[in-house]
């Protein structure tokens, strides 16, 4: 356009710039990503599987993108202080979300969630995912989690459990062990896996279901004994503990599965990036041998099979949610 001049196409390039800025999105971002520190938000304490599988994942993501990926813990409500956190974030891909499946069942349970895992979040890469197992401390006379089933039965109310925070993988499994054999087991809860896993070591609580990678070290140490696992079938670890399924429950098996979000409508280029980048990572020939040594089964995945993940096990756990009648205030 001959009428179109210098003046004018600085002013459209201004317009361009200051609209971009307006949503929240520089004109240059998607380009020169990441140009500073990342900081990934872990919701629960340091320690713990999430914090464990995150912080290797992070540390594989600086040494690919060339920028430090900074964690930071935020625990507190069962993971939802740094969950709501993110989600508030600018969408600019300099702050993201480590978290497991506890992101997405949380609400399902919780009747004041802070935030929708669908409307206020991208999804941008699933990690992979790891068995539980069922655990109690080691003066408890049971060996099994038909024992401990057994022993609840017998002596109602003497017996507890701890989880990690309501709404978690942790406390789900218990509630529906709890729900279908009808036992008078309070669950206690502790904010992360650590202090969970402490007083069950302690012994101020009998029992716990925690995802494997933060707890199999106490239970090699001889600190914890394993009841159960809750894979559909026995791992190479623990190849005598029989699963949930085996110890009364047919058909069982519930799955930690970890991955990572940024706020909603994160742009698409950077959404793209770090899936990428997610995927390499996870395939590092050390990172897979640390992972392998923690049952902890990495897959690849793009952001919208990481949706379709996210709606599947909406859909799967509400149903359960129902069912036991698991609510929280």
């Amino acid at each position: 356009m001959k009428g179109f001049g210098l003046n004018a196409r600085r002013a459209a390039i201004g317009l361009a710039g200051a609209l971009s800025m307006a949503i929240g999105l520089p004109s240059h971002a998607a380009g020169d990503y990441p140009n500073r520190p990342i900081k990934m938000v872990i919701p629960y304490t340091p320690g713990g599987s999430i914090d464990t599988v995150g912080r290797l994942v992070a540390a594989q993501l600086q040494r690919q993108m060339g920028q430090p990926i900074v964690v930071e813990n935020r625990p507190g409500a069962s993971g939802m202080i740094g969950s709501e956190a993110v989600a508030k974030a600018q969408s600019d891909g300099y702050t993201l979300l480590f978290n497991a499946s506890s992101q997405v069942y949380l609400p399902l349970v919780a009747k004041n969630a802070p935030y929708d895992a669908i409307k206020d979040y991208t999804p941008i890469g699933q990690i992979g995912h790891v068995p539980l197992l069922v655990v109690a401390n080691t003066n408890v006379p049971a060996n099994s989690l038909r024992e401990l089933v057994q022993l609840a039965k017998a002596k109602p109310k003497n017996y507890t459990w701890a989880t990690s925070g309501l709404g978690t993988t942790s406390h789900l499994t218990e509630e529906m062990i709890r729900h279908s054999f009808k036992l008078d087991m309070e669950i206690v809860s502790y904010k992360g896996a650590v202090p969970q896993l402490n007083d069950v070591m302690g012994g101020h609580v009998t029992a716990a279901v925690s995802p494997m990678p933060g707890v199999y070290p106490f239970v090699k140490g001889g600190r914890l004994k394993v009841l159960a696992v809750t894979s559909g079938k026995r791992i190479p670890q623990l190849p005598n503990v029989p699963t949930v399924a085996e110890s009364g429950l047919p058909g069982f098996e519930l799955l930690s599965w970890y991955g990572i979000w940024g706020p909603a409508n994160l742009p698409a280029e950077i959404t793209q990036r770090l899936s990428r980048e997610i995927n390499k990572a996870v395939q590092d020939p050390v990172v897979k041998a640390r992972f392998a040594d923690m049952s902890f089964e990495t897959v690849q995945s793009t952001p919208e099979q990481f949706k379709a993940l996210i709606s599947a096990d909406i859909t799967k756990v509400s149903a359960i949610v129902k069912a036991a009648d698991i609510q929280i205030d």
